[in-house]
């Protein structure tokens, strides 16, 4: 009596010195034939995306032959970048001149661009083919971002287009400490993401601060010539 053969995905699991990695299975076919019950099956399995601290990440480089693919903005990537990665972003400059990308635009820039130094961008069209002119799909792949977002959702594209070995670092750049990795750009890889009128907010604070304290002293020790400068009404 004919049949169907259900599917039943497993999953594997192996640990490393260097993080959980686990194995999936991403898709199968079954069939069953009435008579002998014969069944044919097909079975890719894929490893999926192996999350690492810049400690573990470094020996990935060093030992395990991985390339650093640097995911993030231009902006972020000229501040600092590990030396000898290959930049391709995630996302691009959005340059388009519709109208509404024109109105979204204006207002990015007089807010989270003003304030945070965001540039106003677009997903990256081209993003898995450019991977792809530049890598084969078994290349060890050690994705990098500023906070651990961008790499993450560039993994899971990669790993939809067939990449199998994929890292990614944990909170991205801005958790490595200084001298972690050897860096690229006028600051260090974790204070890349910093720019805008934020970088700025500490300093000025500590101005007035100091303003305010020095006025405060003033008017202790020298009241009189402060009654003069700063007569009451």
């Amino acid at each position: 009596m004919a049949g169907i053969a259900s599917p039943s995905p497993t999953a594997l699991y192996f640990t490393s010195n260097l993080g959980t990695r686990r194995l999936k299975a991403v898709s199968w076919s079954g069939k069953s034939f009435s008579g002998n019950g014969t069944r044919r099956r097909n079975l890719r399995v894929a490893a999926e995306v192996k999350f690492v601290n810049a400690e573990e990440a470094k020996q990935l480089i060093s030992k395990e032959g991985y390339s650093v693919v640097d995911v993030r903005d231009k902006t972020q990537f000229e501040r600092a970048h590990i030396k000898s990665c290959h930049h391709i972003p995630l996302f691009i400059f959005n340059e388009d001149n519709d109208l509404g990308t024109i109105i979204k635009r204006t207002v990015h820039n007089n807010f989270s661009g003003l304030f945070f130094g965001l540039p106003f961008t677009k997903l990256n069209p081209e993003f898995v083919k450019s991977v792809r002119n530049e890598f084969s799909q078994d290349s060890k792949l050690l994705l990098v971002c500023q906070e651990g977002l961008r790499s993450a959702a560039a993994a899971s594209r990669l790993e939809e287009a067939g990449f199998d070995n994929i890292a990614c670092v944990t909170s991205g750049l801005q958790s490595v400490k200084p001298g972690t990795f050897e860096s690229v750009g006028s600051t260090e890889l974790q204070n890349a993401g910093k720019a805008g009128l934020i970088t700025i907010q500490g300093k000025i604070s500590a101005v007035l601060g100091t303003v305010l304290v020095c006025a405060l002293l003033f008017i202790t020790f020298f009241p009189d010539q402060a009654e003069k400068l700063f007569p009451s009404s």
